[in-house]
């Protein structure tokens, strides 16, 4: 069967129209996707596609395994320790009083009580009568002071002695020395030899005359 040519044929007023209306509804198409709630509509009906992300996490390395060790100490032997026998207690065989016999009461001596020793004070020590030193200011001992010597006096030496001197009972000095030096040996010497043939009153404790020791000032001054 053979088709005539003019039916293959397009008409062009035809495809002008499906052209028109293929515009008119793309036009239609568009507004309709930029009009807002069309838009919200379309994307609510719009299914969520979700999609899971697998997570790998590190694995940690297997601790390897380490022998259980035993930190307690060993107990250390129990020595079993034998109890001591305890002492037997000697038996002593005793008479039972007889119910007969009437029951004599002894009566008990009072003890004598100890001496109580009377306390005593230890005796005090007696105080020492206080000594009182020699003198050499009496009017009636009439010592002489010591010459000044003649080669000290021309070179002009001047001083003071101190001499400790030790007075017997009797008031004589038995022992003279220079305890402070004048600066001169000439003027110590001649206070020396002075002294020694002085006289003193002697010291006393209580009324009893008693030997001391006493010090004897002599100054040699060329002024004086």
């Amino acid at each position: 069967m053979s088709i005539p040519r003019s039916a293959c044929r397009i008409d062009p007023a035809h495809l002008a129209g499906f052209g028109v209306t293929l515009v008119f509804h793309a036009l239609i198409i568009a507004i309709l996707i930029t009009y807002a709630p069309t838009r919200d509509a379309l994307e609510a009906i719009a299914p969520l596609m979700v999609q899971l992300i697998e997570l790998k996490m590190p694995v940690p390395p297997v601790a390897k395994s380490v022998p259980e060790v035993d930190r307690l100490p060993k107990p250390l032997p129990v020595k079993k320790v034998q109890p001591r026998p305890e002492p037997e207690t000697p038996f002593v065989a005793t008479q039972a009083p007889d119910a007969n016999l009437p029951a004599v009461v002894m009566p008990l001596e009072p003890r004598p009580l100890p001496p109580v020793e009377a306390r005593v004070a230890p005796p005090t020590a007696p105080v020492p009568t206080p000594i009182v030193p020699p003198s050499l200011n009496a009017d009636y001992l009439d010592n002489p002071a010591p010459a000044y010597p003649p080669l000290a006096r021309r070179m002009g030496e001047e001083g003071r002695v101190l001499l400790r001197v030790h007075v017997e009972a009797s008031g004589l000095p038995s022992k003279v020395d220079i305890r402070t030096s004048s600066g001169s040996e000439r003027l110590d010497h001649a206070a020396l030899e002075a002294v020694k043939r002085w006289k003193f009153v002697p010291a006393k404790q209580g009324d009893k005359t008693v030997p001391a020791y006493v010090v004897v000032p002599i100054s040699f001054n060329l002024k004086g």
